[in-house]
């Protein structure tokens, strides 16, 4: 016998933190959203997507007990994090784990699997029968114009199954698009099926480390992927066709970051200034970052989002308050994003309402329409809450 079927909730981002302290810190809270929202809107929401080995063995706790500290979405996965030969037994556990979470509590992340292969997502979708409907999709790894069909056709067989759309978030990551003679080509390809497949692709995702592979190359702690010249070219031309403000593009989500432990043998300075943790009154809390190689994550999530880039791939809980603190939108970008559409279609600049940019209506408008979106999704901080504050809130002490 199946499971009964969950009905989408409503998920809000720090819904963890206790109501007095996000009115102490949002001037505007985040907003609730479903699967079915709008596409751009429920990718912004995956926020930093923690992946989790299908084959653990407390998987649906797992689940549970970070949604519980704020984790918005999770891909179990059967792909690279699964040795060959446990795929079955992860498979098994896998389907074991989703019925009962789907038998379980309502409030869950917004829940996908990365399979090996077509075949997987139809299999998969068969064996939870009802429970399937604590799927929201799945990750497509490996993703090309010659690999992508077969996956994408399994999907949409599946989803005319369950009478629902299931998101697709490709990977790119495949050596056609790491090596620079077949780039332009494999990215058009990937381009061309994102497109015909619109309503299904919800964001892509860049595989840095098998990018990395190509190279024989794994960033060091203290360095971001942005330092690895040959995967930021990689990740700038990524951004170039598939994430244009034009219409055509989607969300793009950032890199994974593959450190959780403090390294005491550094070679550089912390990447964390000292001056707002002291005036914040929070010191340790710069200590802890620092000593979790946290300050190198958000450097390189301020990076991701200065290239275009939203949210990130995770993989330990730890990284998780630090991507979700960096997205919430300053008072400053909001106001900002306000003077921009506000100055109509017809253009124009002027200062900002901070008195320190100018803010020019045309070219400014597609990044403030974005920006307005984050808003909705992650809320907008109080003139006087910092990074630092909203760090703060959300790490365990």
């Amino acid at each position: 016998m199946t499971a009964p079927a969950v009905r989408p909730t409503a998920l809000r981002h720090f819904a963890h933190v206790a109501d007095d302290e996000v009115q102490r810190l949002f001037q505007h809270p985040p907003q609730p959203v479903t699967r079915e929202d709008d596409t751009d809107v429920v990718a912004l929401a995956l926020g930093a997507t923690l992946y989790l080995p299908a084959h653990r063995p407390a998987l649906a706790g797992d689940v549970v007990r970070q949604r519980a500290a704020g984790v918005a979405s999770v891909v179990l996965c059967l792909e690279d994090a699964v040795p060959d030969d446990q795929l079955a037994a992860a498979e098994a556990n896998l389907v074991h784990h989703l019925r009962t979470l789907a038998a379980g509590t309502p409030d869950l992340p917004l829940v996908f699997v990365r399979v090996r292969h077509p075949d997987q997502v139809g299999q998969l979708v068969e064996a939870l029968g009802e429970a399937a409907d604590v799927l929201t999709g799945f990750v497509l790894p490996k993703f090309t114009g010659r690999t992508g069909p077969a996956f994408l056709d399994a999907v949409r067989r599946s989803s005319a199954r369950l009478g629902r759309v299931l998101r697709v978030m490709p990977v790119v990551e495949s050596p056609e698009v790491a090596h620079t003679e077949t780039r332009t080509a494999a990215l058009t390809g990937i381009a061309d099926l994102v497109a015909a497949h619109r309503d299904e692709v919800l964001a892509v995702r860049i595989g840095a480390t098998d990018l990395s592979a190509a190279f024989g190359l794994r960033r060091r702690r203290e360095v971001t992927v942005y330092d690895v010249r040959v995967v930021a070219d990689v990740i700038a031309d990524v951004v170039n066709v598939l994430g244009r403000a034009d219409g055509t593009g989607s969300v793009i989500t950032g890199p994974v970051w593959e450190y959780f432990r403090g390294n005491p043998d550094r070679v550089f300075k912390p990447q964390l200034r000292e001056t707002p943790f002291r005036v914040h009154d929070e010191r340790p809390l710069r200590s802890e970052l620092i000593a979790h190689d946290l300050d190198g994550l958000i450097r390189e999530v301020v990076l991701d989002q200065a290239n275009g880039l939203a949210g990130k791939t995770v993989i330990h809980p730890s990284h998780v308050p630090a991507v979700h603190a960096l997205s919430v939108v300053t008072h400053e970008e909001h106001a900002d994003a306000l003077d921009v559409l506000g100055a109509g279609a017809g253009g124009g600049a002027s200062a900002s309402s901070y008195r320190n940019k100018m803010n020019e209506s045309k070219p400014h408008r597609a990044w403030a329409q974005r920006l307005l979106q984050r808003a909705h999704v992650f809320g907008v901080a109080r003139p006087t809450t910092s990074f630092v504050d909203l760090l703060g809130a959300v790490t365990p002490r």
